[in-house]
């Protein structure tokens, strides 16, 4: 399968006292190129992350980015440390054994406690093992969405091989007569200005300049390229590189095919194959 090296994915956890939410964005680059923005409480996954985005990603610039919300006070479930309010009763119980004239605590007179009331939250281990858990949730999102953008680029490169197959069959089987016609012409030029195409040395130099716009190799190797360049998005993986260099020996072969034109019509068919080989070129920037 073709993947882009675009695509972004974004997920979120309601935890224990905070939200975590994990962003990543790719877009085409050279090479591979990570960048990992963590909030301070997970600032030591940070290795952990890169090894993660850099065992599935092959090539592209990520941005990953962590953020941690902590909930505001007041909007979280408050818990009741149990312990706390047993030391709390046993600490009571003495007081009144020395001073059995003291007044009891109260609910609120426990509630008011430090450390009897406490918010949710979670122990830095478990905190990490979730962020990990969601990282890669998050980059199998991404994933699916680098392929589907992958697809689209395929179907594209594939609508473009068969606009450049078909401006070669329409020219392929004129050529031999194009080279030919052309040839005759100028026979019959150098007839007109008293000179005899038979004599060896204009024979020899005939032959030289009918091989100079001889572009039968150059179509050929349109088409071959073309081939490859199926086989490459059927084969599917990180064929970016491959594609590029495809498109590189493609639009050398169009520009040959242009400059051997004798013809207006195979001149016209050149010019239509270079135009969507720019079009192949530009969208094989974005293959992993």
């Amino acid at each position: 399968m073709i993947v882009s090296m675009t695509g972004f994915a974004a997920a979120s956890a309601e935890l224990p006292g905070c939200s975590l939410i994990v962003e990543l964005r790719s877009v085409n680059h050279r090479y591979l190129d990570v960048q990992v923005r963590l909030p301070d409480e997970l600032r030591s996954l940070d290795a952990a992350v890169r090894e993660i985005l850099t065992s599935e990603v092959k090539r592209g610039k990520v941005d990953c980015r962590i953020a941690l919300n902590h909930a505001l006070p007041g909007a979280t479930t408050l818990a009741i440390n149990a312990e706390r309010v047993v030391q709390l009763r046993a600490a009571a119980a003495e007081v009144l054994r020395h001073a059995p004239g003291s007044a009891p605590l109260t609910v609120v007179d426990v509630l008011r406690w430090p450390g009897v009331l406490t918010e949710p939250s979670l122990a830095p281990e478990a905190l990490a093992e979730r962020a990990i858990d969601l990282v890669r949730r998050t980059l199998a999102e991404l994933g699916a969405s680098r392929s589907r953008e992958g697809e689209k680029l395929r179907a594209m490169l594939e609508e473009r091989c068969r606009g450049i197959e078909a401006q070669i069959e329409r020219v392929a089987p004129r050529v031999p007569a194009i080279h030919t016609a052309y040839v005759e012409k100028l026979g019959a030029r150098l007839k007109e200005a008293g000179l005899d195409p038979d004599l060896d040395r204009l024979k020899q130099e005939l032959a030289l300049f009918a091989t100079k716009i001889d572009v039968a190799e150059e179509v050929s190797r349109l088409a071959t390229h073309i081939t490859e360049v199926r086989r490459v998005l059927a084969a599917g993986g990180s064929s970016g590189k491959r594609l590029d260099f495809l498109m590189q020996e493609l639009n050398r072969e169009a520009n040959t095919l242009g400059s051997k034109s004798v013809d207006a019509e195979l001149s016209q068919a050149a010019l239509e194959i270079k135009v969507l080989i720019e079009q192949m070129r530009e969208q094989v920037q974005n293959i992993e």
